[in-house]
């Protein structure tokens, strides 16, 4: 019987390529993450992640905390094959943390797919998708550079593109709009994500004026609560609305259809707490028959490898996926080899459990380490 020996918790900081701003808040400098490792009794290492946001969904430190103190009691001496009772243990003994939850989810399913030569994805109920489409970001204070930077990234077979609204004046996103369309036409794959950053009031009209350029969505324009204005956009426009952080579990998504207030929705698991939570999110969402768009915050190559097997083995998240951060965003990253991006696609990893190496040459020379517990 194979159980959890070990655990060791990291606080880490990573230092970023480019400012990021967002309706919700802006990231500059360095991001901060934990990183979980457990060791199974038979000595199969195990990696999971966290990685709040204090705007979104909590800090870092937070998590540290959480982890060190109220899941590791929980955590050593838990069997490797039982994750879900275990995910019921934690959900009963501490509330919130969802991002903790995960990490340690994730570590545990990374272990038992070592165990068994299964991936993360197969342990999920199996690929139904190898690769998933990129999408990038536009969220450079400096559009000019987001523009070198597409110009760069299209020929190489990148077409989504997300542009980050509602943080300077509507003027500008407007011309930043057309500046996309008329340098790449039909090429590229538009989306709008405005993080919550328009008043219900008078934010129809906003949302009429980026429609002429044909977005494949409109994320979350304003704020979470709003699910009535959210509703009225839904029903008003031909732009499909995508709720993000109106929709952080199956409870809001409950809501969501009621009121009708979303076409498709984020699903990130920093958000949901798990990869088994997520699912049951989605199980509700195919009902609805509402797509998915795999969401991400400020993640390293763990996390995103999580991400990678979750949608690759869920077929509702028909969306595509941001998880471009390791590649196009963070300096440098704990992973001994990044995650393959080709075509505009991320593959997804073969190999027994996450798919992915962590070495300690490779955590301690690659991200700083402020914690360790």
């Amino acid at each position: 019987m194979e159980t959890v020996s070990n655990l060791r918790v990291f606080l880490i900081e990573s230092p970023i390529k480019m400012a990021r701003q967002q309706g919700v808040g802006d990231v500059k400098g360095t991001v901060k993450r934990v990183l979980v490792e457990l060791t199974s009794s038979s000595g199969i290492v195990g990696w999971g992640e966290a990685a709040p946001w204090e705007v979104f969904t909590g800090t870092a430190e937070a998590a540290v905390a959480a982890l060190d103190i109220y899941l590791r009691p929980l955590v050593i001496g838990a069997r490797v094959d039982r994750i879900r009772a275990l995910t019921l243990q934690m959900k009963k003994a501490l509330v919130g943390h969802g991002e903790a939850k995960l990490a340690i989810e994730t570590a545990m399913f990374d272990i038992l797919g070592q165990s068994s030569g299964l991936s993360v994805a197969d342990l999920l109920g199996g690929r139904v998708r190898d690769t998933i489409p990129l999408s990038f970001s536009i969220a450079d204070p400096d559009f000019d550079a987001d523009m070198r930077r597409m110009e760069e990234m299209v020929p190489k077979g990148n077409r989504i593109f997300k542009v980050k609204t509602g943080v300077k004046s509507h003027a500008e996103d407007v011309a930043h709009l057309e500046a996309m369309r008329n340098a790449f036409g039909d090429r590229i794959d538009l989306r709008i994500d405005y993080n919550q950053a328009l008043q219900p009031f008078g934010a129809i009209k906003k949302l009429r004026d980026v429609d002429q350029f044909k977005p494949t969505f409109i994320e979350q324009p304003v704020p979470r609560d709003c699910l009535a204005a959210m509703a009225s956009f839904t029903a008003d426009l031909d732009t499909p609305i995508l709720a993000d952080e109106s929709c952080f579990d199956a409870r809001d998504l409950q809501e969501i259809i009621r009121l009708q207030a979303a076409d498709a929705i984020s699903v990130k698991l920093m958000k949901t707490g798990g990869m088994l939570n997520a699912q049951a999110l989605m199980a509700l969402a195919d009902l609805a028959s509402i797509p998915g768009y795999g969401g991400t915050l400020y993640e390293g190559g763990i996390a995103l490898a999580a991400g990678t097997q979750f949608i690759a083995a869920t077929p509702g998240i028909s969306l595509g996926c941001e998880f471009y951060m390791p590649h196009h965003v963070l300096t440098e990253d704990v992973l001994e080899e990044k995650i393959e991006n080709r075509n505009g696609e991320v593959v997804v990893p073969d190999g027994p459990g996450l798919g992915i190496r962590v070495s300690e040459r490779s955590l301690r020379s690659n991200a700083r380490i402020l914690a360790e517990r």
